[in-house]
Parts: structure tokens; C-alpha cells; sequence
């Protein structure tokens, strides 16, 4: 099987509608070029003050996922809808809670990121994820015709456990919608999604934000599709947009067949 993939790379505001509006343009620009499945980054609709965020938390059944199920369905794609604020067990925190619709607007999957981004690091680059968000607690592997596709967010890309255990639950297509800050970016975005991959041995698609989100936010970008060898088959530029490039299924079996490093693991790690 082949087919078109697409990541979107945004400059989420503060502004929910605006931010919505030019996430829904793109992955409708995406599937008019020929996209089967569209990525969206993380933190899709807000990024700005933390209780703000909270407050725009919902159900799953709530108007911002199903803004993501319409879309989906609209333009007759699977869609990663980056992520959304969840309203969690309790009103203090929420989840940062990624999904996955089919192009019947169903759900296929919902994936509630584990590992939260507790850092400072200067650059602007000071956060306290967990103060605002609630863990989850499970590796996710959505089951489409496209292929098995394993879900994290953003931080979760520096631990490799995560992805053993969805490579090892058959995982073919890794996603990593995210909102990278601009020294870490720079310095370990790419390495740690190539090497995603060529542990793995899996497609990855990372759709990232990018630039200025407020005043003291600012993004990497670098979207990128890696294929299951570890090299870059489409990169956004720094700007807004959309890159596609076609998935293989003949290749990540030609890869895992001629390097089958999967099979030789000794420990369970």
C-alpha cells in the first residue's frame, strides 16, 4: 500500500477561532493535493496562559473535538487532531489528549500524553506542564487501513520506552504532534525523531508549531515525515503550511526485512 500523508505546521494563537480556522485550511489545502492522513501539531486551537487552557478543557464529546470529527469528515481523510485540552479527573488539570478520526468523523483512537515538560532551560523555555495537566497513563496504537499507527505527544519523543512498547504492540506509523521550544528544537528535534525511526523502523510524522505563539512563546517548527530508514522525505520550511510525501508499506517491510534489528532485541526494554 501507498499513499499520500500530510503534516501541518501552525502559529497557534490565543485566539481558539482564529487558530481553528487556519488548522482547518490547511488540511483542507492537504487533502485537495491528494493526503489520506493529515497531522495536525499539538495545542491545535490555544497556546497562551496555562489557566486560560484549562478553561477551554472538554469532554471528548465536547465542541472541539467534534469540530475535529466534522473536519475529517469533510474533507474525507484520517486526521490527527494534534491535540486538545480534555477536562480531566479533576478541575485543576487537564489532559493534553491527541486524536485520531476517521474519514466517517468517527473516532479511532484517543491518546492522553504520559510525559509531562517540567523544565528550565532560559530561552524562554521555562514550563511547568504538570501543573496545568493531568498524565495519562497508557501507550495508544490506533488500528486503520492505512497502517498501525502509535500515538505520542511532544515530550514523550525523549523516551524510548514509549516507543519500544508500541513497535512491540506493532506499531508502523509513529506520530509526534508537538510544540518544541526553540532550544531544544534546535538542537535535539530532529535527532530525536530520526532516531525514532531507525530504532523502530517505523514511519514518523511530526507536525510541529512554529514561530511566535505569544509573547513569551516561541516554537521551533522544522515539520517534518521521516521514513522508516531515518531520512527526511519532507521538512516544512519556517513558515506556516503543509508538506506531504507518500508512505510505503513495501518499504518499512523492505527495511525491517533486510535490517531486522526488531527481531533481534534481547531484553524486553
Amino acid at each position: 500500500m501507498r499513499y499520500l500523508a500530510a503534516v501541518v505546521q501552525l502559529t497557534t494563537t490565543s485566539d481558539p477561532e482564529a487558530s481553528l480556522a487556519r488548522a482547518e485550511e490547511l488540511v483542507a489545502g492537504a487533502a485537495e493535493r491528494g493526503a489520506r492522513l493529515v497531522a495536525l501539531p499539538e495545542n491545535v486551537s490555544f497556546m497562551g496562559p496555562e489557566e486560560e487552557k484549562r478553561k477551554l478543557a472538554e469532554p471528548i464529546e465536547g465542541a472541539g473535538f467534534r469540530r475535529l470529527s466534522r473536519l475529517a469528515k469533510e474533507q474525507r481523510v484520517f486526521l490527527l487532531g494534534g491535540t486538545l485540552p480534555e477536562k480531566g479527573s479533576t478541575p485543576d488539570r487537564a489532559f493534553n489528549t491527541s486524536t485520531l478520526w476517521s474519514p466517517e468523523g468517527e473516532l479511532v483512537a484517543r491518546y492522553r500524553k504520559i510525559h509531562l515538560f517540567d523544565i528550565s532551560l532560559g530561552e524562554g523555555a521555562t514550563h511547568r506542564e504538570s501543573s496545568s495537566v493531568e498524565p495519562g497513563r497508557e501507550p495508544v496504537i490506533a488500528e486503520t487501513p492505512l497502517g498501525r499507527i502509535g500515538m505520542s505527544v511532544c515530550y514523550d519523543l525523549r523516551f524510548g520506552g514509549l516507543y519500544r512498547a508500541l513497535t512491540r504492540a506493532g506499531a508502523e506509523i509513529l506520530t509526534v504532534p508537538a510544540a518544541f521550544t526553540v532550544p531544544t528544537g534546535r538542537d535535539h528535534w530532529e535527532v530525536l525523531l530520526r532516531a525514532r525511526a531507525i530504532e523502530n523502523q517505523c514511519w514518523v510524522l511530526a507536525p510541529a508549531q512554529f514561530g511566535e505563539n505569544t509573547d513569551k512563546r516561541r516554537t521551533y517548527g522544522r515539520s517534518m515525515i521521516i521514513d522508516p530508514w531515518g531520512t527526511i522525505v519532507a521538512e516544512c520550511s519556517d513558515r506556516t503550511g503543509v508538506v506531504l510525501a507518500d508512505l510505503d508499506r513495501a518499504m518499512l517491510e523492505d527495511v525491517r526485512g533486510r535490517l531486522p534489528s526488531l527481531r533481534h532485541r534481547r531484553l524486553r526494554a
